[in-house]
């Protein structure tokens, strides 16, 4: 009776808990990139193609080779450890599929908001969306190839950002940079929190 009920305790035990992450800002920011250099297994993606029915809907100034745009999501994964799996989701950047936020922001532990310094006024939208609902965020600033480049402060002005919101520099290709970008926001929950974050 016993083994029994501590083979079930282990079973248990070794049941991952998942923290759900979204990814948002505007369109052609670079979420389903960020998603598919992070994930460990290939990420989920409702990409289609864009045509020319999104002409004067779908504003393309800075992202004006952008063929393809999410219509629902992405979703990824990342697995810390046995007992510890991150699951991230994508948002859709473009106005007419907001209606989706509610549901894909349900439970998450929090969010990056992916930023343009030549687009900045994108990520607004988002950046409301998060402080209204009380959901911690961190504003990821994707440097592009040849975008001029803003500090972080600059950023933060033009933002208008509380000073607790962390606000990085990185490259959404890279999947150190990424990484860089999601523990800020861990860490960022847990000072919210008034938890310790582990070091490494």
């Amino acid at each position: 009776m016993d083994s029994g009920r501590s083979d079930q305790e282990k079973v248990r035990r070794r049941i991952p808990i998942a923290l759900k992450i979204l990814i948002a800002g505007g369109f052609g920011v670079g979420k389903t990139t960020l998603v598919g250099s992070v994930s460990e297994i290939r990420p989920l993606q409702t990409e289609e193609v864009l045509t020319d029915v999104g002409v004067g809907t779908d504003d393309l100034y800075g992202v004006e080779g952008k063929r393809t745009t999410t219509v629902a999501m992405d979703f990824g994964r990342i697995t810390i450890n046995e007992d510890l799996q991150v699951y991230l989701f994508g948002t859709p950047g473009q106005d007419r599929f907001w209606f989706l936020w509610d549901e894909l922001a349900f439970g998450a532990l929090g969010a990056v908001v992916l930023a343009d310094t030549r687009r900045l006024a994108d990520c607004f939208p988002s950046v409301d969306y998060f402080e209204r609902r009380g959901i911690p965020f961190v504003v990821a600033v994707n440097c592009f190839d040849g975008a001029k480049r803003f500090s972080i402060d600059a950023v933060r002005t033009a933002l208008d950002l509380d000073p607790d919101v962390p606000v990085v520099l990185f490259d959404a290709r890279e999947r150190q940079s990424g990484k860089v970008v999601l523990v800020a926001l861990v860490e960022h929950v847990a000072q919210r929190r008034g938890e310790r974050v582990p070091a490494g």
